[in-house]
Formats: C-alpha cells, structure tokens, sequence
C-alpha cells in the first residue's frame, strides 16, 4: 500500500510547531533519541576503524622518516621512539655528497624519461591497432601481450642478454659472408653497455610493463565511439592523421597516467640497468642505497643506524614521485577512470 503524502502545508504545520517548543525540549527531542544514538555510534566506530587503519598503514613510514634525523645515540636509546634526543641532518648530507645523488638524480631522470615518452606513444599506437583494427589474429596477439604482464622477470634476463649481446647476429652474419662488413662485426653488434637497448625495447612497446600499458590503451580506446574515425574518413582523413589529429588529443589523460606509470617504474628499476650496464654501469637512484663511510662507526648499535640509513635513501628515491604525484594526481585519476574500467 502507498504511504500517505505529507502535505507542504503539513510540514510547514510542523515545522512552525517545532521552532514554538521550549529549547530544552527541542535538544531533548534531538539528542537523546535512538536515531541519534544510532548515528553516534555509527560515526565513532568509522573513526576508530579509520584511525585505527591509517596508523597501521602509516607507522612504518612515520618511523621511517623519524629514524633519519636520529643521531647514532638515539638507536640505543630505549627512551627513543619516534621523536629523536639528538636532531641532526648528518644521514641525509653523508648520503647526498658521498653516495652522489645529484649524479644518480640526474642520469635516472634522463633516462625514466626518455623511457617514459617512448613507451608512451609506442603503447598507445599499439593499443590503438589492438582496439579499433580488426585483423586476423588480433585476439592471439592481445593474449600475448596480457601473458607478458604475468611472465616472471627472470625468464627474460637470459634471451634480452643474448640477442642484444649479439644483436642482428643472423643480417651481419650474412653481410660478413658476402665481405661487406669486418670480422668484429660477423657476429653482429654489440649493445650492452649502451643506451640502445632500453631506446629500441621502449620504442618498439617491447619493455617488461608495456603489456599493461598496451591493455591500458586499448580498453579506452574501444569506449572511443567508431563514429569519430567514421567521419574523419569520409572527410577524406587518412588513418595516420586520424590518429594524430583526434585520436591522440582525446587520450591526452590516459597518455599521462601510463606516462607516471612507466616513469615511476624506470625511477626506481634495477632489473634493466643491472642487465645492460654491466660494466660502464651508470649511476642510478638505486644505486645510492649504501652505507657511507663517513657513517661507519662501529659502535654497539650500527645494525640499527645502517638500516637507517638505507631507510632515509629510500626515502630521498622516492621523495621526487611523491613530488610528482601530488602536481598530477588529477590527470592519473582521470586516466584510471577513462581507461582500464570499461567493459568489453
């Protein structure tokens, strides 16, 4: 059965009725009610499981931080928990001139960013042909690129070291054959050690978190309506000036989001640098994790300050993402809404 409507005349009626009645009585009326106590209680149990959540969450990081301004004193002092005795910048400054963390700041950011704007583009333009060209074989090929976000690193360390140690071994063999290139160059060129490697696997949309990248683009670009591209076409567009001209300003968020993807992965990789800089090894981010010398004191308490000190570059490696995250976590928003959630 329908509920009887309350009429406006009524609710004024009550309303009017309500502000006439004596204060205490009005708090009483609003206070000492079981929708009230229900609320009360309601809202003290969200605050105390939130609470309770974020401290369990944010304690190793409080700690963390807390533990590098601490001196060597303060870690075998059992009054000390998370407010230091004896405040000092000394882990951060050893760590900054001895470990060289501009020099490491400096080549990862060169290279997470070229790294990042190759990737980039070449998974959009992967993820576009997966999306919107329908070809023989097109399904085969999107189940190879979700099997290499599932393929363990280790399984790609040998092959990646072999063919880029001898790479186009089989064309410069043949070239050899025929006396057009050197002996040195019979079993083809050599490209560890340089930056090749990572260019080529990064353009090509080959590297290890390009099949996340590549399902990424695709899921937004079949929400793109087919309408679009229909038009263009029959305004006499090409597909190439299609892609560069309405394609690529509509995917303007997701680019972004798989841009600090892959930008914060090559920030903090050790995997690639350790495979193809075996010998002119560059320094990296990573690579600043150690202890000092001027930190080595061998004292009671030492295990305690080293992990302190590994703890305080970690946090110099990742103070930069947290920087970019808070000036663009609006576009990653966006881009996680406008990409990996629509439904095929």
């Amino acid at each position: 059965m329908n509920q009887p409507k309350v009429m406006k005349e009524s609710k004024n009626k009550i309303r009017v009725d309500f502000e006439r009645t004596p204060l205490k009585e009005r708090l009483k009326a609003k206070f000492l009610s079981m929708f009230f106590l229900k609320k009360v209680v309601w809202y003290i149990f969200r605050l105390v499981l939130l609470v309770g959540i974020s401290y369990i969450v944010l304690f190793p990081f409080f700690s963390k931080i807390a533990g590098s301004f601490m001196s060597p004193e303060d870690f075998v002092d059992v009054t000390v928990r998370l407010i230091p005795k004896h405040f000092t910048l000394n882990t951060y400054r050893a760590i900054i001139v001895e470990n060289g963390f501009f020099e490491a700041f400096k080549n990862t950011l060169v290279l997470s960013l070229s790294a990042a704007i190759l990737q980039t583009f070449s998974c959009c333009l992967v993820g576009y042909g997966l999306a919107k060209f329908k070809f023989k074989g097109n399904n085969l090929v999107f189940i190879a690129v979700l099997f290499t976000m599932v393929l363990p690193h280790q399984t790609l360390s040998f092959s990646f070291s072999v063919n880029f140690t001898y790479f186009w071994q089989g064309f410069f063999g043949l070239l050899h054959a025929i006396h057009l290139v050197p002996d040195k160059l019979a079993t083809g060129l050599n490209l560890i050690n340089t930056h090749w490697p990572m260019a080529l696997l990064s353009a090509t949309a080959l590297a290890f978190k390009n099949g996340l990248y590549i399902f990424l683009f695709r899921q937004f670009f079949r929400g793109v309506p087919d309408e679009l591209e229909e038009s263009a076409y029959i305004d006499g567009s090409g597909v190439f000036r299609t892609y560069f001209q309405i394609i690529l300003p509509l995917s303007v968020p997701t680019m972004i989001t798989v841009f600090l993807f892959s930008f914060c992965w090559q920030w903090t990789d050790d995997f690639y640098t350790n495979l193809f800089y075996t010998v002119a090894r560059m320094k990296l981010m990573p690579s600043i994790v150690s202890i000092p010398s001027s930190l080595m004191l061998g004292y009671a308490g030492q295990n305690l300050f080293d992990a302190a000190i590994k703890n305080t570059a970690g946090i110099l490696i990742i103070l930069p993402l947290v920087i970019l995250y808070v000036f663009c976590q609006r576009y990653l928003v966006q881009g996680i809404e406008r990409s990996g959630l629509t439904a095929d």
